[in-house]
Formats: structure tokens, C-alpha cells, sequence
């Protein structure tokens, strides 16, 4: 009597996605985004210049030349 080798079952097998790893991915693209965002909108709100003086008197951030701003 043979036996058979199980060998070919792991081969024959395909390969499971691994949704965990997936859901992070996800987690992680959607924190990095909502960074970029905040940073984007703080840039914005500041004028891109660094920190809003604290006695709120600044005058507005100058144009560069050539923009339509």
C-alpha cells in the first residue's frame, strides 16, 4: 500500500485575503488624509505664513506677483 503525499493540498489552496491588514490600510489612509486636510486648512487660515500674531493686528498676507488671489 501507497500512501499519498499531501503536498499538493497547500499548493492547490488559494490564498485568503487578509482583511485585517486591509481595514488598517484603510485606517491609515483615512488619518493621513484627514492630516493633510487639517494642516491645509491651518495653512489657510494662518496665511500659509506660520502662526497668526497673538494681538490678532497682522495685516493681510501680501499676494504673490502674478496671482489671481
Amino acid at each position: 500500500m501507497h500512501r499519498q503525499h499531501r503536498t499538493c493540498d497547500r499548493s492547490s489552496r488559494l490564498a485568503t485575503p487578509n482583511y485585517s491588514y486591509e481595514k488598517r490600510q484603510r485606517e491609515l489612509a483615512k488619518k493621513r488624509k484627514a492630516e493633510e486636510k487639517r494642516q491645509r486648512k491651518q495653512a489657510r487660515d494662518t496665511g500659509g505664513t506660520g502662526p497668526a500674531p497673538a494681538d490678532g493686528n497682522a495685516p493681510p498676507p501680501a499676494t504673490e506677483p502674478g496671482s489671481n488671489g
